[in-house]
């Protein structure tokens, strides 16, 4: 066991998944930045024109993981099991999939005015794009980087914390507050789509976790 442990070290990859990977965080970064100036607009216009930018950054992404499901079918040798690239990149697109859907529902429900707490969440999710940017850069090298990539595993899990308690705050007081129904649903079911987004980018950061688990230790 120990030596194929080795030879799986050894053998390098005839075709390397990560800088792929690195590409699908880009476009969640891209993404992200395009929701957050949607919360932040007022110009109708505008918001439009940034949604199909997120979008657009959505149908790029699911290139790349068909990309990734092409690598997967060759026979090669890697650090990693298909299975733990697999989730990896799923969990990736998963993020970048709820970020469209919080662009949709942004356009969709097209509330009166989108108030403080949902911008916050927005930026909630521009910081773990961050944080997930330079978790993704970290998997040439876990052993040399498993430092950096625990604390932005750390960081996404603080920032998933916030975002929850963001979001259960503002909900209990737009319930309060909020005297037009209408309104209310429309900016509850945005916070949501916002606050579940938050959850998918944990999602990645949890299974990383368990690769330096697994992989550094060996």
């Amino acid at each position: 066991m120990k030596l194929i442990r080795r030879l799986r070290h050894f053998f390098v990859a005839k075709a390397h998944i990560q800088p792929i990977f690195s590409r699908q965080v880009a476009y969640i970064r891209q993404a992200s930045s395009a929701l957050l100036a949607m919360v932040n607009s007022d110009d109708i216009t505008e918001r439009k024109k940034l949604e199909k930018e997120v979008k657009l950054c959505e149908v790029q992404g699911d290139a790349m993981l068909t990309e990734i499901y092409g690598l997967l079918n060759e026979n090669i040798f890697s650090r990693f099991t298909k299975v733990d690239l697999q989730t990896v990149a799923v969990n990736l697109d998963e993020v970048l999939d709820n970020i469209n859907d919080s662009a949709k529902a942004v356009i969709r429900y097209m509330p009166n005015k989108m108030d403080p707490q949902l911008v916050e969440l927005a930026e909630y999710i521009v910081a773990e794009a961050d944080a997930l940017t330079q978790i993704v850069s970290g998997l040439d090298d876990m052993k040399k980087k498993f430092s950096m990539m625990t604390m932005q595993c750390d960081r996404i899990t603080e920032i998933e914390h916030a975002a929850d308690e963001t979001y259960e705050d503002y909900v209990g007081e737009i319930f309060q507050t909020e005297k037009d129904a209408i309104e209310l649903m429309k900016h509850k079911n945005i916070a949501e789509m916002l606050e579940t987004t938050t959850d998918t980018a944990k999602a990645v950061s949890d299974h990383v976790r368990k690769l330096l688990l697994r992989y550094v230790a060996e």
